[in-house]
Order: C-alpha cells, then structure tokens, then sequence
C-alpha cells in the first residue's frame, strides 16, 4: 500500500476524499483476498445497479448534454457495461488462478514456479464527460474483477448522472468498496494527488500529464486513455460508398464527440467527390432533422465555439468546407453543430492541429500509401488506426508500418466492443491497457512466486568455499547453455 498522503501547502484536499481512503483501505487490509464468489457478486451488483436505474441514467446523461440520443446512450454505454460485465462473469475465474512458468530443471530440479494474482487495494477512477456511464463501469469491472476497492470521481459536465450515482450506489455497494464523487471545479488535482495504488485516468492528452505529475508525488501507478488524432485510411480497392457510410457513422454517432472516433480521413486522390456525395446522401437520409432527438448536442458552449472557430480558420487558410447538412438549419441554443467534411486542408489550420472531438472531417488526398505513413508516423501515436481495405498485404503493410493504441480494420470504432480485446493508448495516447484479461492483470499484482523442491542444488553444490567440483559443474551449465 501506498504511505499516507503529504498533501503539498498549496492544495487542499477534500476531507471527503481522504475519508474514504482511509475507510477502502482499511476494509481492503482487514480482507485482502476476496473469494471468486465475492468477486462475482460485486459483477452482479454493478449490473444491477445498471439495470435497475437505467431510465434514470439515460435521462441524466441526456440532461447533461442537453440533448443525447437515447439509442446512442443505450447502444454504447448500458449495453456495452452490461455485455462487459457478463463476459469478465465467465471468464473471472480462468483470471483468478495461478499461473504455471517454467523452472530451469538443470539448475533447479525440484522447483516450481507461478504467477499468483492478487489485488492491488484502492484504486483511482477519474472519468470524462463524453461516455461519463461506460467510462467509469468498464473500468469498474475490470477493478473488481481483481478483487479491489475504487473511488470514482465524475466530470464536471455529468454534473446530473454524479448526482445520481453518488446517490444511488449506496444501495449497492458500501461506501468501503465503492464511493462516486463529483466532478466540482478544480477537485481533479486533489482527487490525482491522493496516494491509490493504482489511478486510471481517460481524458485530454495536457490534463493526462498534470494527472500523472500528481500521481507521481505519491509514485501512484496510472492507465493513462488520452485519445488522439486517430485516422482512417482509405485503400484504392475498397469501395467508396462503403468507407462513407461507416466513417459517417462513426463521425456522427456523440457528434463526433468519441476519443476513438475518426479523426481526419486520407482518400485515394481522385475518389474524393463520390466521398462528398455519398456523405451527402447519407446524413440526408440518417438525419432528416438535425435538431432532432437521434442527433446529439455538443456538450457545452466553450466546445461548440472551439469547432466554430475550427471551421472558421479552415475556411480563411483555404479549406473547402462541405455542410452535410446544408438546407437545414441547426438549432444553435441547443448546440446542435453541423457536420463537415473538409477539403483541400493544409498542417496549419487547427483542425490538423489538435484533435477535433466533434463533427467536422479533414480530408487529405494521397497518390501513394508511403506518403500515409510517412505523415501519421510525423505526429503522435493515435489511439487507434482506420484501414480500409480487402487486401490483406495493403493491411498489414499499415499495420507494421505504423503504430497506434489499436486497430479496427474496416469498421471504426467496434474495437472498444471486443471484450476479449485490451484497450489502451500508446505514447502520447496513453499507456496501459484494460478490459479483457489484460484488465484485470492491470488492477492486479501478478505475484512471482518461487518455491524450492526437497532437495536444493545450490545448498549442495555451492556453498564457500567453493570446491573444485563446484567450479567444474557451473563450467559443465555453461557449456550446456551455450
């Protein structure tokens, strides 16, 4: 366990915080191993808690936006904990057994040796707004499963579905195993400064590192989820009208507003008006109305005169910018936001600077899949990567040539819903990963156990002062590895 916090004089911790970590990880000393049983009825009750307040899940996500898709909220976050918690369910017990490693039988013949999982203790959860119901249970899931307790601190901007979970999960769970806080301006450092012993944070790449500075203090192990510019790649032999209706698709659902959606496309240079067109037709036909319930709002105010401003500077440096939603009028009180896609972009427009986070597509031509490489390779490593195509040298060409958090060949985003898959940045995208095993193996200490057999060589063989015989076996071990 981590030693007792030192706060420094200029921050001030919330007495709530420091309250209950004293309270998780007494409760985690008092009972350090829960049994797979425990494990698992913590999984049901985190599913019940989901399945019994969803109605008033979806009503405050929605009235933390303003306007969310209720399908959208349904699809990719109730549905997606759920389906997570029913397969850590089945899968938790082959997680919890020691696992056998091999023993040099020359050096030690009677020995045995393994990994035995074993809980970390209280653990960290700081949560954006974006999928404020996803982003804290999938990583609950995976915390539980390990056998740990948690503190989840919500975003400033999930103000209502805060409210609702500090609220509702004492019904649940002890405040000892879980407690939800809220996100009030400037909590976060306090929160990233407390000594957990392990702090998984998903959010902005420049608050990642203030996060992992505090933590630091406290030499806190993090999972860092950052995001990124993740691109899609077109290939000249997959079909046009199929890349626009599943990149639209991705680019739309949340507005855009996913750290794992498309963020700039490169097209085969020639195909770009069937892009445009079919992206036309299809936003025509998904959206009739934007201001209607299926579009989503953009968060709030500042974010939607950030993508203004985006648009705008793209349009002044020479950028031609196409309105999917041309002849409708979005409902600006309501900051329901346009999509773009946007041509003929160039590095210094803001667009091509920073991630987007919203719903306005650059795109950028190419003649050959070197050029591709060469220019995602110049910037930080993204989250995941985007490539189109139905040969398998082309695929594999970006998958080698390149590197990313991961990578949804065909389909964005859907990789996030694999549940035997780990997630997770690389780089300036993040680092560590959960879900899956690789989940539970982070919220867990894989414990290296040794255990000597009756008889023991080095006793026998290789106590000073060393013999002449002693000398010639280690010789003879040598030659035998060599």
């Amino acid at each position: 366990m981590n030693a007792p916090l030192s706060p420094s004089p200029d921050l001030a911790v919330p007495a709530e915080f420091l309250a209950c970590l004293e309270r998780q990880r007494a409760a985690f000393l008092k009972a350090p191993e829960p049994s797979h049983a425990e494990r698992l009825a913590d999984l049901k009750a985190l599913a019940r808690l989901v399945k019994e307040n969803r109605d008033a899940i979806v009503a405050a996500i929605n009235a933390d936006y303003g306007n969310r898709s209720e399908f959208e909220t349904l699809f990719g976050e109730v549905y997606l904990v759920l389906d997570g918690i029913h397969d850590a369910e089945k899968r938790l017990k082959s997680w919890m057994r020691p696992r056998k490693r091999s023993v040099d039988r020359l050096t030690f013949p009677g020995a045995r040796n393994r990994l035995v999982p074993q809980p970390l203790g209280v653990v960290g959860v700081i949560v954006p707004w974006n999928y404020p119901l996803v982003l804290s249970f999938s990583p609950l899931v995976s915390i539980f499963s390990a056998g740990n307790r948690a503190m989840v601190k919500m975003a400033e901007n999930s103000r209502r579905l805060g409210e609702l979970l500090i609220e509702t999960t004492p019904k649940y769970f002890p405040p000892e195993k879980l407690a939800f806080f809220d996100g009030g301006s400037g909590r976060g450092p306090a929160f990233s400064s407390l000594p957990f012993d392990h702090l998984i944070f998903t959010g902005s790449g420049s608050t990642g590192r203030v996060v992992m500075a505090n933590a630091a203090r406290n030499l806190t192990p993090v999972t860092l989820e950052l995001g990124g510019k993740s691109p899609a790649i077109v290939a000249p032999d997959f079909p046009i009208g199929t890349a626009a209706e599943r990149i639209l698709w991705a680019k739309t659902f949340n507005a855009g507003q996913t750290c794992i959606t498309v963020d700039h496309l490169y097209l085969p240079r020639g195909t770009e008006e069937a892009f445009v067109r079919e992206c036309r037709r299809l936003f025509a036909k998904r959206y009739p109305d934007i201001n209607g319930p299926d579009f989503t709002s953009i968060i709030d105010q500042r974010s939607y005169d950030r993508l203004k401003a985006a648009l705008e500077d793209a349009g002044a440096k020479g950028a031609t910018l196409v309105n999917l939603a041309e002849g409708q009028t979005p409902d600006a009180a309501r900051r329901k936001f346009a999509p773009h896609v946007v041509l003929h972009v160039t590095p210094d427009m803001e667009v091509m600077r920073r991630e987007i986070f919203g719903p306005i597509l650059p795109v950028l031509l190419y003649d050959d899949r070197q050029e591709v490489v060469d220019a995602i390779n110049a910037g930080d490593r993204p989250l995941a990567l985007y490539p189109f195509t139905n040969d398998k040298a082309t695929r594999d060409f970006y998958i080698s040539r390149t590197r990313s958090g991961g990578v949804s060949v065909n389909e964005p985003m859907l990789h996030i819903a694999q549940h035997d898959l780990p997630f997770g940045g690389v780089g300036a995208s993040g680092m560590g990963h959960y879900h899956a095993r690789e989940g539970f193996d982070t919220f867990s200490k894989l414990r290296p156990v040794f255990q000597e057999g009756k008889m023991s060589a080095v006793q026998l063989f290789f106590q000073p002062p060393y013999s002449a015989l002693a000398r010639r076996i280690v010789n003879l071990m040598m030659w035998m590895k060599s």
